[in-house]
């Protein structure tokens, strides 16, 4: 486990003193630190940076970045973006804020207990038994986002979080990521990639994976046009729809797209360098 074992507990003398129930209550939480999470999988900056991509996007909630924190050895900050974004939920949804804050408090608690301040513990302890879709696919963004091991966990999730929330765009995107990095080719992810779609028809990382989907269907023209809306919307900056896209355009050999994608990049980064690969592989073994 990452930070729910007794080795990842800061040491302090009064850990010992503790009453039992809230170490079992602890385990009880609905968060980051009690889903399985292996931090040998994990690599902090890479993380770091698709996380913060992955907010950008209104992907899943910004809990896992505040944890992220934590492991980078920067407890206090965690503490501080978590209480920031329960702010801003309760802003956003009112009422409706306190399904959406379960995992935010259990991040929050974990990292009160690990900094011995137990007396802190006790407030955001309280969790729903009940497993509401929020919790769900926030679950499911988390596995998705901090470990390849977990994504069929992850899939499995946002499964049961679309059977509560069937038309939920987030939980839609979420479930054809999954589908698309843990199934072949002919599957049901390319279904599921039409319908996340549908419901984000300017998401150019669903459109990359569907066109690849697609051309390994040989259904080349529909993966085309969806490449070509790819370009269309952007944005530039995208690491997964410039390595996506580069993937389709080898697969394709269609080399003046290629150079035409890259012109109308201005900066070429190392995240840049593996679609960069790709292409100019592309190039090498058709034109030689």
């Amino acid at each position: 486990m990452l930070v729910l074992s007794e080795a990842s507990v800061k040491a302090s003398s009064s850990v010992s003193f503790l009453p039992e129930d809230l170490r079992c209550r602890l385990q009880q939480l609905q968060c980051c630190f009690t889903w399985g999470l292996k931090e040998e999988d994990l690599q902090l900056d890479d993380l770091s940076r698709q996380l913060q991509h992955d907010i950008d996007l209104q992907l899943g909630q910004r809990g896992a970045v505040r944890v992220l924190r934590y492991l980078q050895g920067r407890p206090q900050e965690a503490l501080t973006l978590l209480s920031q974004s329960e702010d801003r939920t309760r802003k956003c949804f009112g009422e409706d804020s306190e399904r959406r804050l379960i995992v935010t408090y259990g991040d929050m608690a974990w990292i009160q207990y690990h900094n011995g301040d137990y007396e802190e513990v006790q407030h955001p302890c309280g969790s729903s038994a009940e497993l509401h879709a929020e919790v769900l696919g926030e679950k499911g963004w988390t596995l998705l986002k901090f470990s390849k091991s977990l994504y069929q966990e992850a899939g499995q999730c946002f499964q049961r979080a679309l059977q509560l929330q069937p038309d939920s765009w987030e939980w839609n995107a979420g479930y054809a990521i999954a589908l698309f990095r843990t199934e072949p080719s002919l599957s049901p992810a390319t279904k599921q990639l039409r319908r996340a779609v549908k419901f984000c028809p300017d998401d150019g990382v669903l459109m990359s994976m569907l066109a690849l989907k697609l051309v390994h269907q040989h259904k080349h023209r529909e993966a085309e046009v969806l490449v070509e809306r790819v370009l269309a919307v952007g944005p530039d900056d995208d690491d997964q729809v410039i390595r996506y896209v580069a993937k389709y355009l080898r697969i394709q050999v269609v080399f003046r797209q290629h150079l035409e994608f890259i012109r109308n990049k201005d900066d070429i980064t190392v995240c840049f360098s593996s679609a960069f690969f790709h292409c100019t592989h592309t190039h090498t073994h058709t034109y030689n």
